[in-house]
């Protein structure tokens, strides 16, 4: 909870709320719906709806408001701001030309996974994946590694709150499973997923963690389930995988 202090500014926090109440599943909204998914009343949703459409941000046909481009350029910015961002790219670039995969690093929001930077090989995934894309954290392999750094209870209680609707007909959707594959993680040091997200796609993920042994966010490798047998992912990478963890934490 934000100590609302003299310094607060509930307005910008109300447009904030409104901003956030887009999403894949409401692309567009009304002034009612916006308000109720904000949890504003109507009047003070429909100023924050139309200072974002005066400012760029957002475009209205009279009845509906969309965001614009110009909004991606507040998480741009601050995912470029992030120097966790800067230092980690130049290793994936290195990595993803060693082993021929593509190679990300993500961290964790609540139930999901934020991409921070990417280097691609090749389009394995039908969804474009780049910093600031995001998948659910229970059935990746960057989310299955950073909810293993984080207490039972607690990694039990996000998985819980989860839309577990499968992606996949291999997608887990018990939770007990998909915890015990998290569990499995914190013992190995990574998680590999087998086409849980996408038909045809595997990855392997490790954490990435800074000096102090702390995980900060995770990397991975994904490839084409045509590629390489999921049992023998973790002899192909995880060697390189971790001369590249190694390093990242003596700079992080």
């Amino acid at each position: 909870m934000v100590n609302k202090s003299p310094d607060y500014v509930a307005s910008f926090a109300k447009g904030l709320r409104v901003i956030a109440a887009f999403g894949a599943a409401h692309p567009r909204l009304s002034v009612a719906q916006a308000a109720a998914r904000a949890d504003l009343d109507r009047a003070t949703a429909r100023r924050c709806l139309l200072t974002l459409a005066a400012e760029g941000y957002a475009a209205h046909d009279g009845k509906f408001f969309t965001l614009t481009p110009r909004v991606l350029r507040l998480g741009m910015s601050a995912l470029a701001a992030l120097p966790l961002a800067q230092i980690v790219q130049p290793w994936l670039d290195q990595l993803s030309e060693r082993v021929g995969q593509s190679a990300s690093v993500a961290v964790r929001d609540e139930c999901e996974i934020v991409y921070l930077a990417r280097a691609a090989q090749r389009r394995v995934m039908s969804i474009g994946l780049m910093p600031g894309s995001r998948l659910p954290a229970h059935c990746t392999s960057l989310g299955r590694v950073l909810l293993a750094a984080l207490p039972e209870a607690e990694a039990r209680a996000l998985i819980e709150r989860s839309d577990l609707a499968p992606r996949t007909p291999l997608s887990l959707t018990d939770p007990e499973a998909i915890m015990a594959r998290v569990v499995a993680a914190r013992a190995d040091g990574y998680a590999i997923i087998d086409q849980e997200v996408e038909l045809g796609l595997r990855s392997i993920a490790v954490p990435l963690v800074d000096a102090r042994g702390q995980t900060v966010a995770a990397l991975n490798l994904g490839m084409a389930a045509t590629q390489d047998r999921a049992e023998t992912l973790a002899e192909t990478y995880l060697p390189e995988m971790r001369r590249v963890t190694a390093g990242l934490a003596r700079v992080i």
